[in-house]
């Protein structure tokens, strides 16, 4: 049973957590100004936005494909905590609480999949087996 789950729910697990990745890089290209003016509302540097799109999209494609997932993964969960703690910090609206949490949940089930590699179909299985 669980050899089944690690060949059948792993791959579509990582995809889950790794579409909000690369849906928010690739929408953070559409209102690029916008979300520069966010970021600097929130007291982050404007110029740290193109490296995040580039790092939200890259690291959400290779998680995807499972590749380098343990550092992936890992990389990922600390952006979420961190963007978690920047831009959703607000116990007193109750929005951007449930983001905060979600952000952390995610956080938690990235911590997960660095803790167990990509397993199943990913190019880390293809290059373990090489080996």
């Amino acid at each position: 049973m669980i050899d089944a789950l690690t060949k059948f729910v792993d791959a579509p697990a990582r995809a889950l957590i790794a579409l909000i990745f690369i849906v928010s890089g690739v929408g953070k290209i559409g209102t690029y100004a916008a979300t520069q003016g966010y970021m600097e509302a929130m007291g982050l540097p404007g110029i740290f936005l193109a490296p995040t799109i580039v790092f939200e999209i890259g690291a959400g494609l290779a998680l995807l494909a499972g590749f380098q997932t343990r550092l992936v993964a890992l990389a990922l969960a600390g952006f979420t905590v961190v963007t978690a703690l920047v831009f959703h910090f607000d116990s007193g609206d109750q929005i951007q609480q449930i983001m905060f949490l979600k952000n952390l949940a995610m956080a938690g089930g990235l911590l997960i999949v660095a803790k167990e590699g990509a397993q199943g179909l990913s190019i880390d299985a293809v290059l373990s087996e090489r080996t």
